[in-house]
């Protein structure tokens, strides 16, 4: 296998970025890629259990957003969706000659990356036909009704200006997966394959129980799980080895 650190130029993040790539041996090209995405205050890194990539031979990307929701941001050097979603993929593909196309190229995310992977893969279906999503923080409506000065426990009113936009436009604009999901039926585009989970005690429950009823209402096919557990990575192991097996098996 290769476990390999990246350099290079990202013209979406206007500086030098640095990403992770694990390739198991034994795999031949063109091969289908995996890219992972992190959570909240957390940094890029191979979550997937040991084995799991070996056992099916996928390669496995695993880059760095800091906590940008995986959005694109309005300030230069803050395209975190374009980065993830268009130009790391291509530059991945065209560089090291894994996965063609979106057939072959998938995404999947814990907590603020189970959103990231949702919103990148609707935002970029050409170039993601799976997405997985675990525990994801779903929070726009909570976003669109944040007034100055509030803070949430978790970041202030002016963090998610800045991410997501002004609040009151949120729930209209392409920051919302809800939105994207009803282009893209309205366009007569794919979706990609959708797999969901979250955990019965897990804060972000009723979050993630609200997008399944959204798909539901939209007849869109997806998996969607729940089981006992918190927001940890007890329950991101089990679900990231489950769906890694009904995308890749």
């Amino acid at each position: 296998m290769a476990d390999l650190t990246v350099k290079y130029f990202s013209a979406a993040l206007n500086r030098t970025v640095t990403f992770g790539m694990y390739i198991p041996d034994g795999a031949s090209r063109p091969m289908k890629t995996l890219f992972l995405l992190h959570g909240y205050t957390m940094s890029g890194f191979n979550w997937l259990p040991a084995g799991v990539a070996d056992k099916y031979g996928f390669a496995v990307v695993y880059p760095d957003a800091e906590n940008s929701f995986w959005l694109d941001w309005a300030s230069t050097g803050h395209k975190y969706c374009t980065f993830a979603g268009k130009e790391l993929p291509d530059f991945v593909n065209r560089t090291f000659g894994l996965a063609n196309d979106a057939a072959d190229t998938y995404i999947m995310g814990f907590s603020m990356g189970g959103f990231g992977a949702l919103h990148t893969a609707f935002t970029y279906p050409e170039s993601f036909g799976k997405t997985a999503a675990l525990s994801s923080a779903l929070i726009v409506h909570e976003v669109a009704g944040m007034k100055p000065g509030s803070d949430n426990g978790h970041a202030n009113y002016e963090y998610y200006r800045e991410v997501f936009g002004e609040p009151s436009g949120v729930l209209a604009g392409s920051a919302n997966p809800e939105t994207l999901v009803d282009r893209l039926l309205a366009e007569g585009k794919r979706l990609p394959d959708i797999y969901m989970s979250c955990g019965t005690e897990d804060f972000l429950l009723e979050n993630n129980r609200e997008f399944h009823r959204f798909l539901e209402s939209r007849g869109v096919p997806h998996v969607y799980r729940e089981s006992p557990g918190v927001h940890d990575f007890t329950f991101w192991h089990r679900y990231a080895a489950e769906f890694a097996e009904a995308m890749f098996g």
